[in-house]
């Protein structure tokens, strides 16, 4: 069936326009046909790929929150930390956790539980020591006798606070004597 009329159209892929002698014309030539062919079945690849990941990514989700024993990955997933914080807190005994062969298992309800802890410490602020009441590190040393190393070491182990004013690290006297006048145990 031939056609006499004439429409102005503009070409769906190069946008120039062109005289069509049909309505249902979309390109000016075709290898303008061709090329918008190939263009909208990549678009459709595209497309059902970014579908398909975003099926990936939201799937686990739903089936982790419907799990009733989750390994390490899946509760790292649904708390949305880390693989070795889940190892901590079981290390930590924060949360209890059972091996079936080489797979470890954490219950749900333990992950749930660990939510309803109350395990936020308040830290309290060191209370600043007037320097005329502290050693520096060096006095400490030559009063006790003490090496550099043994000295750290036990302000480390003790926690002994220090301040710093300077290059000079001060430890409050109080504590130091106490710690070096305490009887030993046998």
């Amino acid at each position: 069936m031939s056609s006499n009329i004439r429409v102005k159209r503009i070409c769906e892929y190069c946008g120039k326009e062109f005289e069509a002698r049909t309505t249902v014309t979309k390109t000016c030539s075709d290898a303008c046909a061709k090329r918008a062919y190939k263009a909208r079945k990549k678009a459709e690849r595209i497309d059902a790929s970014n579908e398909h990941t975003r099926k990936i990514i939201e799937y686990p989700i739903e089936v982790i929150k419907q799990k009733d024993g989750l390994n390490i990955a899946d509760a790292s997933k649904l708390l949305g930390v880390s693989r070795w914080t889940i190892w901590r807190n079981i290390k930590a005994g924060n949360l209890n956790a059972g091996k079936i062969g080489r797979r470890t298992v954490i219950r749900r309800a333990d992950l749930d539980k660990l939510f309803n802890q109350s395990t936020i410490q308040q830290t309290s602020e060191p209370v600043a020591v007037s320097l005329s009441d502290c050693y520096t590190l060096k006095e400490v040393r030559e009063k006790y006798g003490i090496s550099d190393k043994a000295l750290s070491e036990l302000i480390r182990r003790n926690a002994v606070p220090k301040q710093y004013s300077g290059i000079y690290a001060y430890v409050p006297r109080a504590i130091i004597d106490e710690l070096f006048n305490r009887p030993t145990q046998p």
